[in-house]
């Protein structure tokens, strides 16, 4: 099993609490670790992001489950080590699925941060059409 596959099925605190999510995104905006960010079911990346696109995808993110997820509760964004994550899902608020899983689906994060270099999570699976196109204009406009 590779070293991404063994931290993706390790164990993650839920973020329950916008204030939570906030908090997260600041220590991510100060980090000067290599960050790599994966929009699953897209290409893999093979390089980080650079600090600059970092704080980008962060601001955009922000934005984006601001809007689609307009709940009090968070619930969504999932992390390996508060303190010092490495590891952190994010589950796209358009696609969640079943939360306790009884439909025998694993519904897969929307996008995958890690320290670690990702591998494939979902090839055969294509993204909803709206999210592939925020994810390619992501970075167009920067």
């Amino acid at each position: 099993m590779s070293d991404f596959l063994a931290q993706f099925n390790g164990y993650f605190s839920g973020l329950k609490q916008w204030q939570e999510w906030d908090q997260l995104r600041q220590q991510l905006w100060q980090s000067e670790q290599p960050w790599f960010v994966y929009f699953v079911g897209e290409a893999v990346p093979e390089q980080p992001l650079s600090i600059d696109e970092l704080r980008h995808f962060l601001a955009e993110i922000d934005k984006l489950l601001r809007q689609d997820h307009q709940e009090e509760y968070l619930g969504i964004v999932y992390v390996d080590h508060r303190p010092t994550p490495s590891f952190i899902k994010i589950y796209d608020p358009n696609h969640l699925g079943s939360s306790c899983g009884s439909r025998g689906l694993k519904i897969l994060p929307g996008w995958v941060l890690s320290h670690t270099p990702p591998i494939d999570l979902r090839a055969s699976f294509p993204n909803p059409g709206g999210r592939r196109r925020w994810w390619q204009g992501l970075f167009s406009r920067a």
